[in-house]
């Protein structure tokens, strides 16, 4: 939320709240029915006076205690895949044998657990997927779909007042796509210019500006107090149905208000200073692996300074020309098109190549969390970090047995879980894993059915 003018905030009602049939014998009021003072227009949500259908909601979690020892995660997508006959390991448990690509990273290994016969329930159809990756929401290739909350949206609704700002969301190559959605399943539009982020986070304002920011934040703080009457008038005529909606409805508005309170705190403490040039982002396009090794950096300054605890990057692949950059043989055509290889051993062999990049980089991000130190551990020791895609095989087009590795984050790593990839396990229980491991109490995300079989924590 922060520096997000707020005096037009429009809040929508979760689509939960939607969904179960009741009946009605009132006459229904307008849905687009929003209570207004100064400027500030607050939409309701459905209530059983406004159409013939309803529904219950969930508490959200309380925040964490600001004393508890950090702990973050990133989530990293590149939105075309891997050559899966190079990146699975031979063989089980901690005594596996890496493949090709795994080899890039070995020197990681005790750091990271490689993932085999996992996927995302019902999450089917291609390239829609990738807005799933995080949330799991089902059919996200449907003409219907709705996502759902994203893992780090979690976390920042749990801990984003701890912090600076509550999350983060990068990409490379796209401005369109995002990992994170927030609680209506709204994507949160992605910062791609690691230069920016960089003078949000560490250049210091004039106070002039930092007083204009406050301001900002200030209208936006009182909306339920400048609408207290108008609430106390509608709730008389509400039954007891939507009087629980209501007060729902009340209190997330309530965390948000929250939010913004704590984001005017942040606005006059003194930005982290650090001993960094602001980095030059890649102009071009094609520069594919230069842009990633930017965000990668300013990734791991972000973490490194506290400045949130949750980090979205999503590497969109598909939309990127022919790479540059220095391969064992020439990128001839764009990303898409090679994913698309047709068993073309030309296509595949600059694919492999860019695979390769990718783990190479990879290896760089490990190296460069693991070389932070924090309170005697490493940044990676606190630092879920999620890597993979959310297609299997980008030429056949499916999402199953989807390669995924998870770093850090204070685990048992060391080690390859190995599921049936005939009946593949949800990968949603090893989100949930890490929202319990991040001291999120939630017994439940998205498809889980639990935590992640045969990962602990150390």
């Amino acid at each position: 939320m922060t520096g997000q003018s707020t005096l037009q905030m429009k809040i929508k009602f979760p689509a939960q709240f939607t969904q179960a049939p009741y009946i009605s014998t009132r006459v229904p009021m307008g849905r687009r029915h929003f209570l207004r003072v100064a400027g500030v227009a607050l939409s309701l949500p459905m209530l059983e006076v406004m159409s013939p259908r309803g529904a219950r909601g969930q508490a959200s979690s309380s925040p964490l205690d600001p004393a508890a020892k950090p702990r973050r995660m990133l989530g990293i997508i590149n939105n075309l895949g891997y050559l899966v006959s190079n990146y699975f390991p031979t063989g089980t448990g901690r005594d596996y044998q890496p493949s090709e690509y795994l080899e890039l990273i070995k020197q990681h290994r005790h750091d990271f657990t490689v993932f085999s016969g996992v996927h995302l329930p019902a999450v089917q159809g291609s390239h829609p997927t990738q807005v799933a990756w995080l949330t799991g929401a089902p059919n996200p290739a449907s003409s219907g779909f709705r996502n759902t909350i994203s893992l780090d949206q979690v976390v920042a609704d749990n801990m984003g007042t701890l912090t600076r700002f509550p999350s983060l969301s990068l990409a490379v190559n796209t401005r369109s796509w995002s990992l994170s959605f927030t609680g209506t399943g709204v994507a949160i539009p992605p910062e791609d210019k690691a230069a920016e982020v960089f003078r949000q986070l560490f250049v210091q304002g004039s106070p002039a500006e930092v007083e204009e920011k406050v301001m900002e934040l200030e209208n936006g703080r009182s909306i339920l107090d400048k609408l207290g009457h108008q609430l106390k008038a509608l709730e008389r005529n509400l039954g007891a149905p939507d009087r629980e909606r209501m007060d729902q409805f009340l209190t997330s508005v309530r965390t948000l208000e929250g939010r913004l309170k704590a984001s005017e705190g942040w606005e006059r403490k003194p930005k982290p200073v650090v001993k960094r040039a602001e980095p030059v982002d890649p102009q071009n396009p094609a520069q594919l692996f230069e842009k990633i090794k930017v965000m990668y950096d300013i990734a791991t300054l972000v973490l490194q300074t506290d400045s949130t605890r949750a980090i979205t990057l999503f590497i969109d692949a598909a939309d990127s020309p022919a790479i540059s950059g220095q391969f064992d043989v020439p990128i001839t055509e764009g990303y898409h098109g090679l994913s698309h290889h047709g068993k073309m051993p030309e296509k595949i062999a600059q694919l492999h190549a860019l695979d390769r990049e990718h783990f190479k980089a990879f290896n760089n991000l490990l190296a460069g969390l693991k070389g932070a130190a924090e309170e005697g551990e490493t940044l990676l020791d606190r630092t879920n970090v999620l890597w993979g895609t959310n297609l299997s095989d980008a030429n056949a087009h499916l999402s199953n047995n989807l390669p995924f590795i998870l770093a850090g984050g204070g685990w048992k790593h060391g080690q390859h879980l190995a599921f049936d990839p005939e009946r593949p396990y949800p990968l949603t229980n090893v989100y949930l894993s890490v929202l319990q491991r991040m001291g999120i109490s939630r017994d439940k995300f998205s498809s889980a059915t639990g935590t992640c079989r045969g990962l602990e924590m150390t």
